[in-house]
């Protein structure tokens, strides 16, 4: 068995009470003091998260753009100099090889944010489809990578910070010293709240993690795990690779069809995706509240209104801390997609009633 990886932090997480896991093949906290604690706290104060296991591949040169609008389904000509693009890599099929996010650094600049789980394969991927005059590298290694969410996540952050953060808006980004270091500023993150996500060069991780725990103690601020990750981004239909989407389901089917460019120019996955569309999808992800207590699953199956024919099967689910209730999500033949259906969901051997609701769960 191969040694898990280790993010800048990990010494950090231990003496702050981590529990740690394996995910994706790196040690990572799944919680400190329970994932309802560390949830509730980034609804309503301000958390800080380990997302340094994220990897970042950089595109620079002449044809990088050109390159990009290739690899991507959105349109990459459209943004600006300090802008983020969410977007994806899919494959010939139209299936997602991973869902991304694309900064624009400068004239001919760019970087994408993967998930953990896929930068090997999509670093690969991505190089067997390059051409022209263009570097692309993966520096995930050298880089780390720290979440700051919730309503108070600006108060905190801004306290180490000469920049206004205002001024930064949603999907946006700025460079800027924090601490005295370089780092790359973004306002976006992963829980539906306010706040931002900080690149910084891995030497410098642990530093600006400390500063910004020792300045939002007046704020209320703690550490969050990868439970809480999860239930925090579920409440607001954030989709997760791997379980909401993968190499078997297309944007459409997503319902992330606003992120398909299909007017710009050929990119990878094109064909496919402009036959669906004229087609209709088959199938749907739709996103459902229990109606009677329990917890959903991935991997539950989804039956039919009268619990008497298996139609799919739960892709993420939990208990909503929030509301209180069993939510999820989960693919369907599109016929029995339709807001307000009644479905059931086979939590051990019982059928539980539930009923097919309009995203978000938890509006922020």
């Amino acid at each position: 068995m191969s040694e898990l990886k280790t993010t800048p932090l990990n010494e950090t997480h231990r003496q702050l009470g981590g529990k740690m896991v394996d995910f994706a093949g790196w040690e990572m906290p799944i919680q400190y003091k329970g994932v309802i604690a560390e949830h509730k706290n980034t609804r309503e104060a301000v958390s800080l998260f380990d997302v340094s296991h994220m990897g970042e591949i950089y595109f620079e040169g002449k044809d990088a753009l050109t390159n990009l609008q290739k690899l991507t389904c959105n349109d990459v000509s459209k943004m600006q100099i300090g802008q983020v693009q969410y977007s994806a890599l899919l494959y010939e099929n139209g299936t997602f090889v991973d869902d991304i996010t694309v900064y624009r650094l400068a004239e001919s600049s760019y970087f994408l944010c993967v998930n953990a789980s896929n930068v090997e394969k999509n670093f690969l991927w991505i190089q067997s489809h390059l051409q022209g005059d263009l570097l692309c590298e993966n520096r995930s290694s050298q880089i780390g990578q720290i979440a700051i969410q919730g309503q108070k996540a600006i108060n905190v952050l801004q306290q180490i910070s000469k920049e206004s953060l205002e001024e930064i808006k949603y999907y946006w980004f700025r460079e800027m010293e924090l601490c005295g270091f370089p780092t790359t500023v973004a306002r976006m993150g992963y829980t539906g709240e306010d706040g931002f996500e900080i690149y910084c060069p891995q030497e410098h991780t642990v530093a600006i993690w400390e500063a910004l725990m020792e300045k939002g103690q007046s704020f209320g601020i703690a550490p969050a795990g990868l439970g809480a990750r999860d239930t925090l981004r579920l409440e607001v239909c954030f989709p997760l690779y791997g379980q909401d989407i993968d190499d078997q389901h297309l944007p459409l089917e997503a319902g992330l069809g606003r992120f398909v460019a299909l007017e710009k120019g050929d990119f990878i996955g094109k064909d496919i995706l402009q036959k669906t569309k004229k087609e209709g999808i088959q199938r749907k992800l739709i996103r459902f509240v229990l109606d009677v207590r329990g917890v959903p699953r991935s991997h539950y199956l989804i039956y039919d209104a009268e619990g008497q024919r298996s139609i799919g099967e739960v892709s993420s689910g939990t208990s909503s801390p929030t509301l209180g209730k069993g939510i999820g999500m989960g693919y369907v033949p599109i016929e029995h997609s339709k807001i307000g259906n009644k479905i059931n969901i086979q939590i051990r051997n019982k059928m539980v009633p539930a009923s097919i609701v309009k995203p978000p769960f938890v509006t922020i």
